[in-house]
């Protein structure tokens, strides 16, 4: 038999059981764009397309034994962050990474696309300080502006503010606002993605499922700028799949562009 090596990637997130974003969704797209995925649970959310009943923080000590216990074993090419809870746990992750070398994508689940806050005031100084020590921050709208403290809504400006402050590249989603382009400040200058507005409403973990995407990309060795564009027409091909699952915004088909023996 031979034997084969593949790229890693490890996601550190909440869990969705309805699997439509979060850990369940980041393994899948780490599966389908062709790398190995592993996870470490940071939250057990009850939740599903229309609701979330509850959201339960592991323990600190089981988080860290999570992500070590699994890192020392096989290593990450990438890691992916997304939910992660409180202020303990950031404190945990932010110990963690310093013993992992590997490039890290932060999506900074703070503030909904709708304005609603998600962190309580003390996790967002937590979280803050794992900002400079990242590769690429994916803030959506609101986050950007949030985290840029300015009045600003020009999401290339609150990219270049955040970026600066912060010492990191930032893209900025632009998903819920007019125009669905993504703006990346990368080694000082703004590198615009155009977006396809996609008449799809089941669009469900898109911000969870472009930062596993993009670490990814950087785990099979592309640069930050060619893993955000793999990434994003990863993301338009599966939402423009048209799975529709549930009552509410459902999720994506994180497998469209999977063909193979097994899949029919």
């Amino acid at each position: 038999m031979k034997f084969i090596k593949k790229p890693v990637a490890m996601s550190i997130a909440g869990l969705d059981p309805s699997g439509g974003a979060g850990l369940i969704a980041d393994i899948k797209t780490f599966l389908a764009n062709g790398i190995y995925g592993m996870g470490a649970v940071t939250c057990v959310t009850a939740q599903n397309t229309i609701k979330v009943s509850s959201v339960n923080p592991v323990e600190p000590a089981v988080l860290e034994d999570e992500i070590i216990t699994a890192v020392e074993d096989i290593k990450p090419n990438a890691l992916k962050i997304g939910m992660i809870g409180n202020a303990d746990l950031i404190k945990v992750v932010h110990s963690c990474l310093s013993k992992i070398d590997a490039p890290v994508i932060l999506d900074p689940v703070m503030i909904s696309s709708s304005g609603t806050p998600l962190l309580e005031k003390d996790a967002i100084s937590e979280l803050k300080k794992l900002i400079p020590g990242i590769s690429l921050l994916t803030p959506n709208f609101p986050e950007a502006k949030f985290l840029s403290g300015s009045d600003l809504d020009d999401p290339a400006e609150l990219a270049r503010i955040i970026g600066e402050k912060y010492g990191t590249s930032v893209l900025v989603k632009g998903g819920h606002l007019s125009s669905p382009d993504d703006l990346l400040f990368y080694n000082g200058s703004i590198k615009k993605y155009p977006g396809l507005h996609i008449e799809n409403p089941n669009t469900h973990g898109t911000g969870c499922t472009l930062s596993s995407a993009i670490a990814a990309n950087l785990a099979k060795g592309y640069n930050l700028p060619d893993s955000i564009r793999f990434a994003k027409e990863y993301v338009t091909t599966i939402i423009s799949a048209g799975l529709d699952l549930g009552q509410g915004s459902g999720p994506m088909d994180h497998g469209a562009a999977i063909k193979g023996d097994f899949t029919e």
